[in-house]
């Protein structure tokens, strides 16, 4: 591998992580040292740092709160039901 290849590497923890998880980048950039341009939109998109991953991500989270509130207003329903039995009890 040429040696700007590998002081790139250094310099690029995260993406020189991803090489060592997929060693056929090392055969494919001691071949072709102008696919480094690629090596960086593999790396984003194994990381998630894309925006299409970015997105998806964003869509679980909103999925999760919209969950979470949903929940909350159940048990808020559930402790009203409960007051107002309580209530009633307490008159008869």
């Amino acid at each position: 591998m040429r040696k700007e290849i590998q002081d790139y590497l250094d310099s690029a923890p995260d993406i020189k992580f991803f090489v060592r998880m997929n060693p056929d980048w090392y055969r494919r950039l001691s071949r072709y040292p102008g696919d480094i341009i690629y090596l960086k939109q593999a790396a984003d998109d194994f990381y998630g740092r894309t925006f299409g991953k970015r997105m998806d991500r964003l869509n679980e989270r909103a999925g999760f709160l919209s969950m979470l509130l949903g929940l909350a207003e159940a048990m808020n329903e559930v402790s009203e039901e409960k007051k107002d039995a309580d209530k009633k009890k307490k008159k008869g």
